[in-house]
């Protein structure tokens, strides 16, 4: 299962295991459980601290397994085989059952301890989603700090029938005693805002009472990361207010034209921008979603758990996220058929039939990617040719279980009332009704910025994006923008930190060329927010 490298890389791992683990599998004679057990026996031949234990109980899933502490309630469980993107999760849980420290703040800690209830939580992943990692291994962590959180990781193409009864259609997906808990990309501090219902308050009030920020950026993707590292070396006070660090990169499968790196993955791209931030004095406040932008010499914003943070100068980083088609069921549908992510979904429609809707480089890439999954791809374009560059479209061309209809516009998503299954299309050339039946539908038709917030208060273009100067100056004295968000062009994760870059410096010139008596700015914000 492991080759000699990652034997070696796994074992210099576990030397940091300071806990005895039993690892207790739960098999049966079926190919799939015989691969488990091999992985298992080579993880256990890497450190003298592992014992496994093979039980032919009456486990409800086979194969699977969990790490446990001995004489402890501590233990994760996993149902399937956690290779791919999963492997990562299996090792964490390793080394945290096994007594290696855990890298959460000491009053996130605390928070998950005294939590009060039992919870069983039910993840429903695939091996190549990128998003599930993060999932799994908040709910793996919070189960190992409380023992009244337990938490089993499913690999929904293994457990086929378990996902068809309860009609997954997207992953991760969780379930919290019996019912859908959420679905996405779920970190530990959003899981425990759902938990904990006092939680955002108590966070509203410790962010109202923060000092002025010299910089304050709105936004944790690559514009929002690179403004914070260089505003913080300037020795500034610089915090970044996140939805979610890392934006949209977490949702982006392969990167390969950021300069200098040749290959990586957006989840761990988004990784070493925190990572880079964090070794700076930046305040992070991650899973704060920006409500409002108040103007004035001090300017504030306030956040949807109504917290109010003031600042000299603001970084706008918003980004943009996935645009839809806006037709009737997409909505409807939306986790029932209707996605937006092939790499993370794609695995449940296996042997079925799919559309992909668009046909740039992300749609094409998309149709590639699912036809070696799914029995057939259908790909509808609504311009008269694709729009992908030419060695995708060769590629494409190149498999024989893809259709390509152009100048055809979706005008409905189709269902049962429970899921997808079939979708409607106008013919431009014609204006007849086509109708395809299948049972997933891919969104890929582009980004959309994230400036519902923002407007009626400074100037947007006819698409919604901030419009900025060429040193990302707004409409607004001492409010910058950078990245995806603005009317930059060439929506590219390089240009977006270089705009970062540009706008942070940009912010640290107006503070130096202007004066600030906070009192008195704060009191002139206060009476526009009041006559506005």
């Amino acid at each position: 299962m492991l080759d000699a490298n990652l034997k070696t890389q796994l074992k210099t791992y576990l030397e940091k295991v300071t806990q005895p683990i039993e690892i207790v599998a739960s098999l049966d004679g079926g190919a799939k459980s015989q691969e488990l057990k091999a992985l298992l026996e080579e993880i256990t031949l890497l450190s003298e601290r592992i014992t496994l234990v093979e039980r032919n109980d009456d486990a409800e899933r086979k194969p699977s397994f969990s790490i446990n502490r001995p004489g402890t309630d501590i233990g994760v469980r996993f149902a399937g085989i956690p290779m791919g993107h999963e492997f990562t999760s299996l090792v964490l849980a390793l080394l945290q059952v096994g007594g290696h420290p855990i890298k959460l703040d000491d009053a996130v800690i605390e928070q998950i301890r005294n939590l009060d209830g039992d919870y069983q939580f039910e993840t429903y992943i695939s091996l190549t989603c990128q998003n599930c990692p993060e999932v799994v291994q908040a709910l793996n962590v919070m189960s190992i700090i409380n023992p009244r959180i337990r938490q089993v990781t499913i690999d929904g193409a293994l457990f086929q029938d378990e996902v068809e009864k309860r009609q997954i259609m997207a992953v991760p997906t969780t379930y919290l005693n019996g019912e859908v808990f959420g679905q996405g990309r779920t970190g530990v501090e959003e899981i425990l805002a759902k938990l904990d219902s006092n939680a955002g308050s108590r966070k509203a009030e410790e962010l109202s009472k923060k000092d002025v920020f010299d910089v304050l950026i709105v936004g944790g993707g690559p514009a929002g990361a690179a403004a914070a590292i260089y505003a913080a070396r300037k020795g500034i006070a610089t915090g970044v207010l996140a939805e979610r660090f890392g934006g949209q990169v977490l949702d982006t499968m392969a990167i390969e034209n950021f300069v200098s790196v040749q290959e990586t993955e957006g989840p761990k791209f988004a990784t070493a921008l925190e990572q880079h931030v964090k070794s700076y004095e930046v305040d992070i406040m991650n899973v704060q979603r920006a409500d409002t932008l108040i103007p004035g010499k001090i300017l504030q914003v306030k956040t949807a758990s109504g917290a109010t943070l003031k600042a000299k100068s603001i970084v706008l980083a918003t980004g943009a996220r996935w645009r839809e088609i806006n037709v009737p069921g997409e909505k409807e549908y939306r986790n029932q058929g209707v996605a937006y992510c092939p790499h993370c979904d794609g695995p449940l429609f296996k042997g079925k039939r799919v559309a992909v809707i668009g046909g740039g480089n992300s749609g094409v890439e998309a149709a590639i990617d699912l036809a070696g999954l799914v029995s057939h791809v259908t790909l509808i374009e609504f311009a008269a040719e694709l729009r992908a560059d030419a060695v995708l479209q060769r590629k494409l061309n190149s498999l024989r279980n893809v259709t390509i209809i152009t100048s055809a516009q979706t005008t409905e998503v189709l269902g049962d009332g429970k899921k997808v299954n079939g979708l409607n299309y106008k013919d431009l050339k014609s204006g007849t009704i086509n109708k395809v039946e299948l049972e997933g539908v891919f969104v890929q038709i582009g980004l959309v910025p994230n400036t519902e917030w923002l407007k009626g208060t400074l100037a947007l273009s006819r698409h919604g994006e901030i419009e900025v100067d060429a040193k990302g100056q707004t409409s607004i004295p001492g409010v910058f923008a950078a990245g995806d968000v603005t009317t930059t062009p060439f929506k590219q994760i390089v240009i977006a930190v270089g705009e970062g870059a540009k706008a942070s410096l940009s912010a640290f010139d107006y503070l130096i060329r202007n004066t600030f008596d906070d009192e008195e700015s704060v009191v002139e914000t206060e009476k526009v927010a009041v006559a506005a």
